[in-house]
């Protein structure tokens, strides 16, 4: 894809150095590419086109910032990260890498980069995600880029995720309203979250308040703050989270539950950044940055009259749509991956193929939240290595057991796997015995609670024999992975 251009304004006077990068890529026309975006804000460069080269460079001469490439024609990109990152060097790390490759991502993630951009990507976008990691002008402190702890959200290589990471790595560049829109389940505190750490106030306070967790009584109050004596029981005064927020980011989530009349208090302090406490008679003022998020069609409440239009106006300036999982199936896998890793001791676990396809079949009303939710249950119910779909909730597995087929003879399912397998290019009789035999062990181990001394005495069989047999299981559970 040819990266656009993009015009630096350097306030007409000479641009201040914003630091070293290393860029390792081997694509000609893309590093110099990037490398011409990168000059342009104000970088200095070094470029390699081979992780050895690469290497030697990260050895020889300090950098700010390491570009990496996973697809490096001598060495995987990621290796060469392993490296750093053993060696203790801390140096923030952006990873490209290439378009629908998920286990590159979350591998880098775990690895310890700050970032990664999944190509073909504009060299706007580049450029944003370059400001980021090495901060403002002058070195000033900062917090990273939250990677680490928001990859889930990052997670996906279908063309809705692309556009939301799109518009998400617009709003961190901007300070206008911004409005997250989404089933629930789908990251919209999180992908909020993300937009304050990785914008200009993110030195600020992160103050979000749920607009349905309160009673329409005491949540003008929440928001606002109260003077003392403004009720009964307001023996102080209190402020509210729209005074806490004072230069940082208040985040409403559900704000489709705003009362009417506080959607118009809201409103004048959306444009005037100005509001009254409860029972106040000076008027406050509070700089801070306006996101909300909602699972509702708030379009739809505009013509119902349950929304104010001015107020969609101004909160919509820039819309971010997270989109449900149900619409990016291709992701489950490399999602699952990842919240297996994170859970306690999902990282000595491994899911059969079988249970992948049982994942990627559901139909995740709940979205990510409630895949996170399967994948920690299934991890606490698996005593084995092998997650296999029994481990699975009951909801994960039920999909269409209503439709399902009467139950056919071993015979006839024997017939209907053969039947497939033997259509595929390449099969052979060794390859059926085997894989028919992983399946029996499989089965078999999981009955045993994985413990193969005791069901090699209770079926009769070689310890040894069974060994082998766990290895080759394990090997093609890896493979599969």
């Amino acid at each position: 894809e040819k990266l656009e251009e993009v015009k630096f304004d350097s306030g007409g006077g000479r641009m201040k150095e914003r630091g070293k990068v290393l860029l390792i890529e081997d694509e000609a026309a893309l590093a110099e590419a990037m490398a011409k975006g990168l000059r342009k804000m104000g970088c200095r460069t070094t470029s390699a086109a081979s992780a050895a080269e690469g290497e030697k460079h990260w050895r020889t001469a300090a950098a700010d910032l390491v570009v990496l490439d996973v697809g490096l024609p001598d060495r995987d990109g990621l290796e060469l990260l392993e490296t750093m990152r053993t060696e203790g060097d801390e140096t923030p790390v952006l990873v490209v890498t290439a378009h629908g490759n998920l286990r590159n991502a979350v591998t880098a993630r775990r690895l310890g980069a700050e970032d990664y951009l999944v190509k073909p990507f504009g060299l706007r976008e580049f450029v944003e995600r370059v400001e980021a990691l090495l901060g403002p002008v002058g070195g000033e402190e900062e917090d990273r880029f939250p990677s680490r702890d928001s990859g889930a959200l990052f997670i996906g290589s279908g063309e809705a995720m692309q556009e939301t990471f799109s518009r998400i790595a617009h709003a961190c560049a901007t300070e206008v309203p911004v409005l997250l829109t989404g089933p629930t389940g789908t990251g919209k505190t999180l992908a909020a979250r993300v937009i304050h750490a990785d914008g200009a106030r993110r030195s600020g306070p992160f103050v979000a308040l749920a607009c349905n967790a309160f009673p329409a009584s005491m949540l003008e109050s929440e928001l606002f703050g109260h003077a003392k004596n403004a009720f009964t029981g307001a023996g102080e005064a209190r402020p509210g989270h729209v005074e806490r927020a004072e230069g940082g980011t208040l985040f409403l989530d559900e704000i489709g539950e705003l009362p009417l009349d506080l959607q118009a208090k809201l409103l004048r302090f959306a444009e005037e950044k100005i509001f009254c406490p409860v029972g106040g008679r000076k008027e406050l003022r509070v700089d801070a940055r306006l996101v909300a998020a909602t699972n509702r069609n708030l379009r739809e409440e505009v013509e119902a009259g349950r929304f104010r239009e001015d107020l969609y106006y101004r909160l919509s300036v820039l819309e971010v749509a997270l989109p449900s999982l149900s619409r990016r199936p291709e992701d489950v896998p490399a999602l699952a991956s990842f919240f297996l890793g994170k859970a306690k001791g999902g990282g000595e676990k491994r899911f059969a193929s079988d249970t992948l396809d049982a994942l990627k079949a559901r139909d995740w009303r709940g979205n990510v939240r409630e895949l996170r939710n399967a994948v920690e249950r299934a991890v606490a119910t698996c005593p084995g290595h092998l997650i296999l779909p029994r481990h699975l909730s009951e909801e994960t597995t039920e999909k269409g057991a209503e439709e399902e087929a009467p139950a056919v003879s071993l015979a006839r399912a024997l017939g209907l796997w053969l039947g497939e397998r033997l259509a595929a290019e390449g099969a052979s009789y060794r390859a059926l015995s085997e894989e028919l035999e992983d399946l029996l062990v499989a089965d078999l181990l999981e009955r045993f609670e994985g413990k193969s001394t005791r069901m090699a005495e209770a079926l009769g069989m070689n310890r040894n024999t069974l060994l082998a047999r766990r290895r080759r299981l394990e090997k093609r559970c890896e493979k599969e992975a």
